[in-house]
């Protein structure tokens, strides 16, 4: 591998943590209702299509109409979107300072997030100002895990992958970067992130 001079972040779940369980927990009863929600009715899936940018108004609507029994449920996913987000993971945060701090990487975060709430997570966390530059899915319309997401923050930021690491939880997205060449960490925990960056002499 070349010499790393640049960092790239992803946001939800490795520096900001985002659950929708945060929210369906204060309206559900029990934890298997809210597993049954989550996989059945507001899913991964219908989520990954505001992420590429379809508008909230178009996907509530869709599945209050398929899901009429649900509809208060639903309409708190966005109605609520807020109570989704418990606040920052501090570990990883602190971790991203004292990169940055260094001086010695570029860094930049690469977010599969709706263009309709991104500007509040902008407005409510501070480190996010700390980026070069932040490549939102919901604005380009398209997302991790698809190559040409990737060639987007490659060419508007002048990215040599070969001379980057990308930090990601979620699995589907470390094969995507791996895909087209971008060394990944598959984030799990603060600490595990920090021996992995001592590894590559990052920290």
């Amino acid at each position: 591998m070349s010499s790393i001079n640049t960092v790239i972040f992803d946001l939800g779940g490795v520096l900001i943590d985002w659950n929708p369980r945060h929210l369906y927990r204060k309206i559900f009863n029990t934890e298997e209702e809210v597993t049954w929600f989550l996989e059945n009715v507001c899913t991964g899936e219908w989520n990954d299509q505001q992420d590429a940018g379809r508008s909230f108004e178009d996907a509530t609507e869709e599945l209050v109409q398929k899901f009429p029994d649900h509809e208060e449920a639903i309409r708190a996913w966005y109605g609520r979107w807020q109570e989704t987000i418990s606040g920052p993971i501090h570990g990883t945060v602190d971790l991203l300072k004292t990169i940055k701090d260094s001086g010695e990487y570029k860094l930049y975060a690469l977010t599969n997030w709706s263009a309709e709430t991104f500007p509040w997570a902008l407005d409510n966390f501070e480190f996010l100002h700390w980026f070069e530059g932040i490549v939102v899915s919901g604005v380009e319309k398209t997302r991790k895990p698809f190559p040409d997401f990737y060639q987007i923050l490659f060419d508007r930021y002048n990215i040599n992958p070969a001379q980057a690491v990308f930090i990601d939880d979620n699995v589907k997205n470390v094969i995507g970067s791996r895909e087209v060449g971008l060394p990944v960490i598959h984030f799990q925990t603060p600490n595990q992130l920090k021996e992995e960056l001592i590894k590559l002499n990052i920290l």
